[in-house]
């Protein structure tokens, strides 16, 4: 396998073909510490909320909270508005937990792509009714070329231009999860 980033090709069966890699594994862990700093920095020893949208950011949220030293409760949201190989959004769905008790608690949204910025800027009303103390958002990555909704992430991973991107929790039709990099799909795909 190619250890260049950027550099186009096939990586094998478990890899997309013709995937580029836009983030090594390595580049992803040192970014997560890095915005676990940067979280701490903000909250301190405080303890937080994290409400992990699922299912993409279930690999950066467990990696984020075992950089985080502060006590934390966890909660998560299913919300989809991508179905099976569609590869632009259709209509928004948020499933949340009902016995979901926030009220005067600082509360981090954490999600894998702020996109057209639409499921975390209708999450974050449904949660700010909830009357917490604070709601900030953390995006692994951030793709504002697409943005359709007056939302930005306080805590950014990456930023890239509009790709359609796989790996490490982001997926095509519920494939690619498990890669360890992010990878970008050739268009048409």
């Amino acid at each position: 396998m190619t250890e260049t980033t950027g550099a186009p090709m096939t990586l094998g069966n478990h890899y997309p073909s013709q995937a580029e890699v836009l983030f090594k594994g390595s580049e992803i862990h040192a970014r997560v510490g890095e915005m676990a700093a940067d979280i701490r920095d903000v909250y301190g020893d405080e303890e937080i909320t994290i409400v992990a949208v699922l299912h993409g950011a279930l690999i950066f949220v467990a990696d984020l909270m075992r950089a985080l030293p502060m006590p934390m409760h966890l909660t998560a949201v299913v919300a989809s508005s991508y179905r099976g190989a569609a590869t632009s959004p259709g209509e928004l769905e948020i499933s949340l937990n009902s016995e979901l008790d926030i009220a005067d608690r600082h509360v981090l949204l954490v999600d894998d792509i702020l996109d057209t910025g639409r499921t975390l800027f209708r999450l974050k009303q449904i949660v700010a009714a909830h009357h917490p103390r604070s709601v900030r958002v953390a995006a692994l990555v951030d793709k504002p070329s697409r943005r359709v909704a007056e939302l930005k992430a306080d805590f950014v991973g990456f930023e890239i231009p509009d790709l359609f991107i796989v790996g490490y929790g982001l997926d095509f039709n519920g494939h690619y999860r498990n890669l360890p990099d992010i990878v970008a799909l050739p268009a048409g795909t």
